[in-house]
């Protein structure tokens, strides 16, 4: 499993070789740092590589005991830490792991939270059609109505969508194409839209349902 940090940057489109516009998510995927190796013979008792993405302008920013690990480790601070299993290539503590990790034609999956809505009611949130907009229901057109049980004891079920935070979820997309990688910029293209704002991290994988190369 091949895996990398990185931070979207926006969407544009780009031009293939057959003349087609094809709308890409500009994602800095580079360098990613080793910081830990672990695996399955030692105290962790599995295998997997911790990668640091985004260099800490000041370290001292950072909390102690991750200042420690990172010291210990000998890499250096970054902002966000993320750990992959059983990654697929040979790497050391300290290495800089490059975007040339991936290949144009690769698919992978990206895991991102989604923007930020703040507090919502129904209507946008779960999409309720709201209720009558005239014939004297004055100031019920956004309610949701009616949310007990008619038979006793008429308790609210569990889980009764409800106005609420809204947004900001994890969520992952699937079998995403890189179009582009370039190497000189540490920059992704990958096909498609990603969840989040500009600016967010990202956590790109390789996709575990379509093949590594994609099939011609």
């Amino acid at each position: 499993m091949i895996g990398l940090i990185g931070k979207k940057l926006g969407q544009t489109r780009v031009y293939n070789a057959q003349g087609n516009a094809v709308c890409v998510t500009v994602v800095h995927a580079g360098p990613n740092h080793v910081v830990q190796i672990k695996n399955d013979e030692g105290s962790d008792g599995y295998n997997a590589v911790q990668l640091g993405y985004d260099d800490q302008a000041k370290p001292e920013r950072q909390t102690k005991p991750l200042q420690g690990h990172f010291g210990k480790h000998g890499s250096p601070v970054t902002k966000i830490i993320k750990e992959f299993r059983n990654f697929s290539v040979e790497v050391n503590e300290g290495d800089a792991v490059p975007v040339t990790v991936f290949e144009a034609g690769d698919y992978v999956d990206v895991i991102a939270d989604t923007k930020g809505r703040g507090f919502q009611g129904v209507m946008k949130r779960w999409n309720f059609g709201g209720g009558p907009a005239s014939h004297g229901h004055g100031g019920f057109s956004r309610r949701p109505g009616g949310i007990g049980a008619c038979a006793t004891p008429g308790w609210v079920v569990p889980g009764k969508k409800m106005p609420g935070h809204m947004g900001q979820e994890r969520r992952t997309v699937q079998n995403l194409e890189i179009i582009q990688v370039r190497e000189e910029d540490n920059v992704l293209l990958i096909k498609g839209a990603i969840p989040g704002s500009k600016g967010d991290y990202v956590v790109i994988r390789e996709a575990k349902k379509r093949p590594k190369v994609a099939k011609t």
